[in-house]
């Protein structure tokens, strides 16, 4: 609006511009001493956790991250307004290894979903949704009714697609 303030930053920090730092210490005295406010600070505490949108919205998530962030903001709350950290620090969690909220670059402890032992894989199902079994249709029936797409190829339409190529189809076996 008029120039007088600047908002920047995640950390949602105030810059008064062309203040001196005693008007600005006249400002905090006031604030905190006459106003009794609480203004937090860039100084040594814990930083507001964050979080991906984890089981409530992505296929990918491994764990239930906003569970988890809840708890631990709950658990830390204390430390969020009366420094006992060294210095910031900062909790992310990402749900899995994708890092939708790049917990690794930005948070001094990340927390990242990844599987737990061997994949599991249901060789019915899968034939089913090879063979177009109406009990299975392919994009979970979202194409029901429209176009002929024609026979689905789980070779061209899945395995081929997957990033890591970690997965084959053979003699209607998928591995």
């Amino acid at each position: 609006g008029s120039g007088v303030t600047n908002m920047h930053g995640s950390t949602g920090d105030i810059i008064f511009l062309g203040t001196t730092t005693p008007q600005l210490e006249e400002i905090f005295w006031t604030l905190t001493h006459d106003l009794n406010q609480d203004l937090g600070g860039s100084g040594s505490n814990l930083r507001t956790p964050a979080d991906c949108l984890g089981q409530s919205r992505c296929e990918y998530a491994c764990y239930d991250t906003q569970a988890l962030c809840h708890f631990l903001t709950n658990e830390y709350q204390d430390e969020l307004h009366r420094p006992a950290f060294p210095y910031k620090f900062k909790f992310k969690f990402d749900a899995c290894p994708n890092g939708c909220v790049a917990s690794i670059a930005r948070s001094d402890m990340s927390f990242i979903g990844t599987w737990k032992d061997d994949i599991q894989v249901d060789q019915d199902a899968v034939n089913k949704y090879a063979e177009n079994d109406a009990a299975y249709p392919s994009n979970g029936g979202s194409h029901r009714g429209s176009k002929d797409w024609g026979p689905f190829d789980i070779q061209k339409e899945v395995i081929d697609l997957c990033p890591t190529g970690c997965m084959k189809f053979e003699n209607k076996k998928l591995s």
